[in-house]
C-alpha cells in the first residue's frame, strides 16, 4: 500500500440533489428538488447520468428515493463527516478537523493542531471552512463493492445521516451492512432560508418494511454471508487502515468538485484569475 495515499471505497458514480448551471459566463450551482445518479464523466454540458438513474425514475416522476445497502458496519466507515478548507483557487485540502484536532497544510509541513471549529478558529473563519459529508452507498448489487458517493456541506443532510446510522447500527445489533435502507429527500422552511423550501438527504428503512422486518432480513442475510465465508469484520478493518493511510481523502480533482458545487462564492472568484485557476482548470477536465 503506498503510503501517504489514503485508499476510499471503489466508485462507481455520483449522487446530488444539486446541479452546476451556466449562467452569464458563470458556472453556477444551483439546488434541485430530486435525487440525479450521475456517471464519473463530466462534460462542458454536465454530468453524464448514470444508467440507473433512468431505471430508479417511475416515467416521468421526480426521484426522491433510492433504495441502498452500506458496505460497512461501522457507521463512520460509511459517513465521513469533517470541518474541511480547501484552497480556491488549486481546490486542493488545506485543513480538515472534527472540532477537537485537525490536520493541517502549514509552511512547515503537515501538522497536527487543535480544531477549535470555524466560528472560533481564526484560520477557518478566513477560508470558508464548512462541515462537509461524504456517504458511501451500495445501489447496484451486481457490483456489491462499488459505490455512488454522496457529497454534502449541508448541517441537515450530515447531522441526519449521522443519527440515522447510528441508530440502525444498535437497534440492529451491529449488522448496518446488511439492512435493507433507502435514501429519502426531505423538505423543510426555516428563519434562515426566508421559509422557502429547503432540501436534505434522510436515510430510512426500505419502503414497504417496518423496523422489525428489516432487522430480521438483515439478520437472515447475515447468516448467508456467514455460511459463505464473508467476513465483514475484516472488510472494515481494511477500510478503516484505507483511511488513516492518508492525511485527506479528496485529491485535487474531486477538492475540483466540491468547490464547484459547494463553495460558489470561490468559484467566482476564481473564474475571474489567471488560466491556472480553478474555473479553467475545471474547464479543461469537462472538455478533455
Amino acid at each position: 500500500m503506498i503510503k501517504g495515499l489514503m485508499i476510499t471505497p471503489p466508485t462507481l458514480g455520483r449522487i446530488a440533489i444539486g446541479r452546476v448551471v451556466e449562467k452569464n459566463g458563470k458556472r453556477l450551482p444551483i439546488k434541485d428538488d430530486q435525487f440525479t445518479i450521475t456517471s464519473q464523466v463530466q462534460t462542458k454540458d454536465g454530468w453524464i447520468p448514470h444508467p440507473l438513474d433512468s431505471a430508479l425514475r417511475k416515467g416521468d416522476d421526480k426521484l426522491r428515493s433510492i433504495p441502498i445497502r452500506l458496505l460497512f458496519n461501522e457507521p463512520d466507515l460509511n459517513l465521513r463527516a469533517e470541518y474541511s478548507l480547501f484552497d480556491r483557487t488549486s481546490g486542493r485540502p488545506l485543513c480538515v478537523g472534527n472540532g477537537e484536532t485537525c490536520k493541517r497544510v502549514t509552511q512547515g509541513g503537515m501538522q497536527s493542531l487543535a480544531c477549535p471549529t470555524p466560528d472560533q478558529c481564526e484560520f477557518g473563519q478566513s477560508g470558508y471552512c464548512k462541515p462537509y459529508g461524504r456517504l458511501n452507498v451500495v445501489i447496484d448489487q451486481d457490483d456489491e463493492m462499488g459505490t455512488f458517493i454522496f457529497r454534502t456541506t449541508g448541517f441537515n443532510s450530515i447531522r441526519t445521516l449521522a443519527a440515522r446510522l447510528h441508530y440502525y447500527h444498535a437497534v440492529s445489533g451491529g449488522l448496518l451492512a446488511c439492512m435493507p435502507l433507502e435514501l429519502k429527500l426531505r423538505g423543510k422552511s426555516t428563519t434562515q432560508s426566508f421559509r422557502s423550501a429547503i432540501y436534505y438527504v434522510d436515510m430510512t428503512i426500505r419502503e414497504g418494511l417496518s423496523l422489525e422486518e428489516a432487522i430480521q432480513q438483515a439478520q437472515a442475510l447475515h447468516q448467508q454471508r456467514l455460511q459463505s465465508g464473508y467476513d465483514q469484520a475484516a472488510l472494515d478493518k481494511a477500510a478503516r487502515q484505507g483511511f488513516a493511510n492518508g492525511a485527506f481523502e479528496d485529491g485535487e480533482d474531486e477538492a475540483l468538485e466540491v468547490i464547484e458545487e459547494f463553495y460558489p462564492e470561490a468559484h467566482t472568484q476564481a473564474q475571474s484569475t489567471q488560466s491556472t485557476t480553478l474555473a479553467n482548470k475545471l474547464e479543461q477536465r469537462a472538455t478533455a
